[in-house]
């Protein structure tokens, strides 16, 4: 069973999900309004970077160049790089397919861990909770349309931004016990913007004054900036060190799920009887995997509250 105490970080995680889930429709307005990706990542952080300073207090650096290089890590591949790899696979391969392949990110992770981790072995239950989500989420993002057109190029770019969240997911747990949730948000932040730079020399920053005064731009930058990025991912963060990684990434299952219910909500995209099935399958396969959390999958106690840094200085 789920503890009490810990409800808190699994509705974090479901939270962020479901934001991250709507950001496909406010990613595709943009995108209508003449921005880049490599633009709207930019943006984005940069906006929660600058939000999550007063948050994060006066510490600038890692205790060690070791822990330094390990958040530079954590922002190329849970941002820069895995931001640029999802949206070039777009290009090139059907949305179906980068969706399905990139929430694969479960999977990966919890066969990494395992190798690695003693104490982030999945129990049957939660393996087979696990499968019954990926099916589900199977059904949710083919929507009722059972064909998938390979594109080499596309797939493997969408397997490569699958991979990097594992990448990152390791990452965020090997050191989020040391530093508090803002703090390694915050790197996160300073070297995924760090390293998308590099991409404005191929790709000139384009954006005028007269596209960002727009409602439709500057009001989704505003979401995107400070809700999904400032505010999820120091939820997700936080829940990852709390819950572990393999409980956590399980609800990237649901990402496909909230993006067709705002796409059906904004844009008039349809929801056939397989989604339903696979939403029904999802929510089943984190219930039956969610059972056994008290036992073998319990959380191990650590020595700080992830939620104590908020408004103090770090270290």
């Amino acid at each position: 069973m789920i503890k009490y105490t810990e409800y808190k970080y699994h509705l974090a995680a479901l939270f962020s999900v479901a934001v991250w889930g709507a950001t496909f429709v406010s990613t595709k307005v943009l995108i209508a309004n003449s921005l880049t990706p490599a633009e709207i990542f930019l943006l984005r952080f940069a906006m929660a970077y600058i939000c999550i300073w007063p948050l994060s207090g006066r510490r600038l650096w890692a205790s060690g160049w070791r822990d330094e290089l390990t958040l530079s890590v954590a922002g190329i591949t849970g941002g820069s790089l895995y931001f640029l790899t999802e949206n070039m696979a777009l290009e090139y391969a059907p949305a179906s397919n980068v969706s399905l392949i990139v929430c694969t990110a479960p999977v990966w992770t919890a066969v990494l861990l395992s190798l690695l981790y003693r104490g982030e072995r999945m129990t049957r239950r939660q393996a087979v909770g696990s499968a019954l989500a990926f099916a589900g989420m199977v059904l949710v993002v083919l929507n009722g349309r059972f064909v998938l057109r390979l594109s080499p190029r596309g797939d493997m770019l969408a397997l490569s931004a699958a991979l990097l969240w594992m990448v990152y997911s390791l990452v965020i747990k090997r050191i989020g016990g040391r530093y508090p949730a803002v703090f390694i948000t915050r790197k996160v932040f300073f070297y995924g913007l760090l390293t998308i730079l590099p991409v404005f020399v191929f790709q000139p920053f384009s954006i005028t004054s007269e596209v960002l005064a727009r409602p439709a731009v500057w009001g989704n930058l505003l979401f995107l900036g400070i809700v999904a990025s400032m505010l999820c991912y120091v939820l997700w963060n936080a829940a990852m060190h709390r819950l572990g990684a393999v409980r956590t990434t399980n609800y990237i299952y649901f990402n496909p799920l909230v993006t067709i219910i705002t796409a059906a909500a904004c844009i008039g995209e349809r929801i056939t009887p397989a989604a339903l099935a696979g939403a029904a399958l999802i929510l089943y396969g984190m219930w039956r995997g969610g059972r056994g959390e008290g036992k073998k999958g319990a959380t191990r106690k650590t020595g700080s509250h992830p939620w104590e840094f908020i408004g103090k200085p770090c270290g």
